[in-house]
This record gives C-alpha cells, structure tokens and sequence, in this order.
C-alpha cells in the first residue's frame, strides 16, 4: 500500500510540473498573438520558472529516497539541463529578447512538456501495477 500513496504523491507532482509549463506556455502563446506586452509575459514566465526548477528536483530526490530508481534516472536529464540553465543564468526570460527568442523558448517548453507527459504516464502505469498488485494480495 505504501508503493501507491508515493505513485500518487509522484502523480500530484508531476500534475503540478504540467500546470506550471503550460502555464509558461500560454504567456508565450499570448505575447504571440499580441494578447499580452513582452512585460507581463517576461515577468509571469519568469515568477514560475524557479517553482519548476525546485518541483523537479523535489520529483527527483523523491523516486531517488523511495528506492524508485528507474524514474529517478529517467528525471536526471530534465534536472540536468535545469540546473545548467540555472548555473549558466539562463532560465529566466529576458524582456528584450523575447521576440527573438520566442520560437526557442516554445519548442523548449513543449519538449518538456512532451517529456513531463512521458513521466506521467509512466507513474499512471506503475500506479495501476502497484494497485493492482495489492488487490490480488
């Protein structure tokens, strides 16, 4: 029983990671269609963009604790270029350059919005194992 509450703590997780890119994603989207000034934009994006980093490091350290190695390996990269972004102070969205760079940093959310779907769907299956594993004990 205790393999599910941590599937469903990683789930909740990987929930918020979701809400936090396409919430990243729809400022870009905005600014695109000229909902929304490139101030407003920078400065939303870059009030979520620490948030993210630390939640998937959280997500990280916690497959790491609870003996899920398997995922905390498959959470390395994403981790690993958060951090290179962050040592090479380039995670937050400049206001200047943020037309020039606006097709970068959408292909850079949705690929890891691609990979947080990945994620997900994964602890979905481990979820349904453990679940179902318990059910037959």
């Amino acid at each position: 029983m205790g393999d599910l509450f941590i599937w469903l703590a990683s789930f909740f997780i990987l929930i918020a990671l979701l809400v936090l890119v396409v919430y990243q994603l729809m400022c870009l989207a905005d600014l695109e269609f000229d909902y929304i000034n490139p101030y407003d934009s920078s400065s939303r994006i870059n009030k979520v963009v620490l948030p993210e980093f630390i939640t998937e490091g959280v997500l990280c350290v916690f497959f790491l604790i609870t003996g899920h190695w398997f995922m905390s390996l498959l959470c390395v990269p994403y981790l690993y270029y958060n951090v290179r972004l962050y040592t090479q102070r380039q995670h937050l969205v400049d206001v200047t350059e943020i037309f020039n760079q606006l097709h970068w940093e959408k292909k850079q959310r949705l690929f890891k919005l691609a990979y947080l779907i990945f994620l997900l769907f994964l602890s979905i299956f481990w979820m349904i194992w453990c679940a179902l594993e318990d059910h037959d004990e």
